[in-house]
């Protein structure tokens, strides 16, 4: 009579348990039926910003500078140079490193001096690399692999040059894949990323660090004019 006793409880408890179990399933079924007003919503038109109404030169170099990167606007080459020849000679830099075939003809018709390979590269002290676009909204750069640096010369020495065009200056992120998308078609480079200042830590003790993991400064040139 106990042991019956024993198995008809365990019984009921099991009905009460598949009972429950079904009424879950039954309300996640029902919600899951349940028509939404919009179950796709357009997250490009939801306005996530306020509107910009400053030019998108000033724009990028506020936000560059409020994540502590350098930005320098140049009307022409010989302005460039004028600049950079001015930042070598406050850092001290000699072991300065430029990969692109472009960047290169242009330091070498004002004979500025640079490494074109990577003879002690452990060494080097700036790079200077093109870029993909720049992005006002947040003072970013975006970069890919596509170009001769590759990313070690953003990455590796203290010290990283972006040489951009204004024409490359572009006000969101999805401009900026777009722009990605327009130049390379269906071949989209196997790397792409922003770089948004010098790197940074606050890892430890939630102190912030410049520097931890590549460059410790960041300078922008914005040329209007290659020539």
């Amino acid at each position: 009579m106990f042991i019956w006793a024993r198995i008809t409880n365990f019984g009921n408890q099991m009905k009460e348990n598949i009972s429950s179990k079904e009424l879950m399933l039954k309300k996640i079924r029902k919600a899951l039926l349940e028509k939404r007003d919009n179950p796709h919503p357009n997250l490009e038109d939801s306005q996530l910003y306020k509107p910009n109404v400053e030019e998108l030169e000033v724009l990028f170099a506020e936000q560059l500078t409020a994540v502590a990167g350098n930005f320098i606007f140049c009307e022409n080459g010989v302005d460039f140079i004028e600049n950079i020849l001015t930042l070598a000679d406050r850092f001290k830099w000699r072991k300065i490193y430029c990969w692109e075939p472009e960047l290169q003809a242009l330091l070498s018709h004002y004979e500025f001096p640079f490494y074109q390979t990577d003879k002690d590269f452990e060494q080097a002290e700036v790079g200077i690399t093109l870029c993909e676009s720049l992005i006002a909204r947040n003072g970013s750069v975006m970069v890919s692999n596509q170009n001769a640096a590759g990313r070690r010369l953003s990455i590796f020495p203290h010290q990283h040059i972006v040489i951009a065009r204004t024409g490359q200056l572009v006000l969101d992120l999805k401009d900026a894949f777009q722009m990605l998308k327009n130049k390379y078609g269906n071949q989209i480079p196997s790397m792409v990323s922003t770089i948004t200042g010098p790197s940074r830590t606050a890892d430890i003790e939630k102190t912030l660090v410049l520097g931890a993991h590549g460059p410790k400064e960041l300078f922008v040139f914005l040329i209007d004019d290659f020539s």
